[in-house]
């Protein structure tokens, strides 16, 4: 079972209040980007000697994770692919598998490339083992492993808030516009995203930002963690500032990482931007 997860942006993004169990609550619009890597799901094979070009492998109980491209950092406890297999380990007795995953996309950038994963992974288990779980059960297994893992579930605009878990729908169809994501392979802590930031109520109604336009976006949407970010990272700021002088009718950092993307109405030129990862192409889902 091969499934190819992709990424989203956040359009504004508020810290509105930090919660009694110690997360914060926030409100943003996420918009999925096709901007993908690659992940697959397999019986358990006797060895791992025949697979080249392995990064990583880590195994716990009856799952075998092998990831391979950019090394990912950490062990089985902080794995969100396993972490899906042992919460259905809970409902289902699921046979031994070994997960692949082709790591492509730049990790702690803000793009939740990780929370895709661990949604793709819950998605080809389901189809690998025809699993009776409804879209409610799913998202609740999700939420269990990340904030912004539901959305992947959904992979459709939402306004957001909660944690990030909650969502509705939102109509906002951007498909005739170009996106051009830059990565200075700057990794952002979630501890230093939030030491500038101070929760307070947003200032505008991002339910109602399809009827502004993105040419209207520039003065109105926010990302605060901006704020806290740019004073320490001076060169996040000169992205965003560059992707304006390059025609960008709206920029913005994404999430609480260092990737910054810029939304255009013609295709963009990525070419002053070749010290850093980039992607672009339309904002079709």
């Amino acid at each position: 079972m091969l499934l190819f997860p992709n990424i989203k942006i956040n359009l504004g993004l508020y810290i509105t209040g930090k919660r009694p169990d110690g997360y914060h609550n926030i409100e943003s619009i996420f918009y999925p980007v096709q901007w993908r890597e690659a992940i697959e799901i397999t019986n358990r094979a006797v060895e791992v000697s025949g697979f080249s070009g392995i990064t990583a492998e880590i195994e716990s109980g009856k799952v075998r994770f092998m990831s391979y491209g950019i090394p990912i950092p950490g062990d089985a406890e902080s794995n969100l692919c396993i972490k899906v297999y042992h919460l259905l380990e809970e409902w289902f007795n699921l046979p031994a598998i070994d997960i692949h995953l082709l790591k492509t996309l730049p990790i702690g950038a803000g793009l939740g490339g990780g929370s895709a994963d661990a949604a793709y992974t819950l998605r080809a288990l389901k189809e690998f083992f025809e699993l009776r779980i409804s879209d409610a059960e799913a998202k609740d297994i999700l939420a269990k492993v990340g904030s912004d893992c539901p959305f992947f579930w959904e992979n459709k605009p939402m306004f957001v808030y909660g944690r990030g878990e909650r969502m509705r729908p939102i109509d906002l169809d951007l498909s005739a516009y170009y996106i051009l994501l830059v990565n200075p392979n700057i990794h952002i802590s979630t501890k230093e995203a939030y030491a500038g930031v101070r929760p307070k109520p947003p200032g505008i109604d991002l339910e109602m930002i399809p009827s502004i336009g993105v040419e209207g976006w520039k003065d109105v949407l926010i990302n605060d963690f901006e704020t806290s970010i740019f004073p320490n990272h001076p060169s996040i700021r000169g992205i965003k500032e560059a992707l304006y002088q390059n025609g960008a009718l709206y920029a913005s950092m994404t999430g609480s990482g260092s990737t910054v993307f810029g939304i255009f109405k013609e295709e963009p030129n990525a070419e002053m931007f070749t010290d850093f990862v980039t992607w672009k192409g339309r904002l079709t889902f």
